[in-house]
C-alpha cells in the first residue's frame, strides 16, 4: 500500500512537473493581445473607436521567422497608429537589421510613431543607425515634441519623450528630468496620450495632466505569482508598483505593457509576452 501511495504521488509531482514546464515554455515562445478601453469625456467625438496598437520592449527578440507571429497580430488588431514605446533593441545583443525588418513591416499596416528606452541609450553610437533606419521607413520620431493626431476634422496631442538615460542615469533625479522635458514641450489643454518608457515616472505625468500614458520596461515583473503580481522590475526593484495593467490617479491614466522581450533576465515565469492595443472612447 504505502509503495503505490509513493509511486502515485511521484506521479502526480511529475505530471505537476510537466504542466508548469510546458505552461512556461508556451508562455515564453508566443505573444498575447490585452485590450484596454479608455474612456474621456476630454476625448474629441471623432475619436471614438480610435485604436492604438503599442509595442514595446522588443529587444530585439524573434517570434517565428521574420517576426511574423507580431505582424499578423498587428493585422489582427487593425490599429489607425502604432505605438513603439521603447527598448525596440538590446543593449547586449544589438541587432538593428532585425528591428528596422519589423518596423518596415509594421509601417505597411499603420503609421507607427516611436520613444526610445533606456537600452537606445545604452547602444550609444549605434543610436544613429538605428534612428537613420526607423527615418528611411517613415517612422515619426519623437524627441520630447509633441505631433498633432486629426481625425473627422478633429485634433488630439501625441507627445513623446526620450528616455532619461540619454541624459543622466542616476535614479534620483530622473523624475525631474521627465517633469522638465514635459514641461518644456508646451503641451496644450487639449486630450494628450504621452508615450514615454518609463511607468516608474507616474508621478510626473499626473503633475502635468497628461490624459493618457503608453508606457513599459517592466516586463511585467518578469516573474509573475497570483495575488501578488511581478516579482522584479528594472528601476523599481522587487514587487514593483507599476509592473503591468491600468493604473489611475486624478485624470491621469497609464497603461504599461509587459512587453515582448527579455533582457538580463531571459526567461519569464506565467507573465506572457504581450502586445497591448488601446480603444478611445469619448464620453
Amino acid at each position: 500500500m504505502n509503495k503505490t501511495k509513493g509511486k502515485r504521488k511521484k506521479i502526480i509531482i511529475l505530471a505537476v512537473l510537466l504542466i508548469v514546464a510546458v505552461w512556461t515554455i508556451w508562455g515564453n515562445v508566443t505573444v498575447g493581445i490585452s485590450r484596454y478601453q479608455v474612456s474621456s469625456t476630454r476625448l474629441p467625438s471623432g475619436f471614438d473607436g480610435f485604436r492604438i496598437a503599442v509595442i514595446s520592449d522588443l529587444h530585439n527578440a524573434s517570434f517565428g521567422k521574420d517576426n511574423r507571429q507580431i505582424i499578423e497580430k498587428v493585422r489582427e488588431i487593425s490599429p489607425d497608429i502604432i505605438a513603439l514605446t521603447g527598448d525596440l533593441v538590446d543593449a547586449n545583443k544589438t541587432d538593428i537589421e532585425v528591428a528596422i525588418n519589423l518596423v518596415s513591416e509594421l509601417m505597411a499596416i499603420a503609421p507607427c510613431y516611436y520613444v526610445t528606452g533606456n537600452h537606445e541609450a545604452w547602444i550609444t553610437g549605434q543610436y544613429a543607425l538605428l534612428e537613420e533606419g526607423l527615418l528611411k521607413e517613415g517612422v515619426r520620431v519623437l524627441h520630447d515634441e509633441v505631433v498633432l493626431l486629426t481625425e473627422n476634422g478633429q485634433s488630439i496631442q501625441l507627445a513623446g519623450v526620450d528616455d532619461p538615460d540619454f541624459t543622466d542615469r542616476s535614479d534620483y533625479i530622473q523624475e525631474s528630468i521627465l517633469e522638465t522635458k514635459l514641461q518644456q514641450m508646451n503641451l496644450t489643454s487639449d486630450y494628450c496620450v504621452l508615450l514615454s518608457h518609463r511607468p516608474e515616472l507616474f508621478e510626473a505625468y499626473v503633475k502635468e495632466n497628461v490624459d493618457l500614458v503608453l508606457s513599459g520596461h517592466a516586463h511585467g515583473g518578469q516573474f509573475r505569482l497570483p495575488f501578488i503580481g511581478g516579482i522584479i522590475a528594472p528601476n523599481q526593484g522587487f514587487f514593483p508598483k507599476y509592473d503591468g495593467g491600468v493604473y489611475q490617479e486624478q485624470n491621469t491614466v497609464m497603461i504599461v505593457s509587459r512587453g515582448i522581450g527579455n533582457s538580463v533576465i531571459p526567461i519569464r515565469f506565467n507573465n506572457r509576452p504581450e502586445m497591448v492595443v488601446v480603444e478611445l472612447k469619448s464620453e
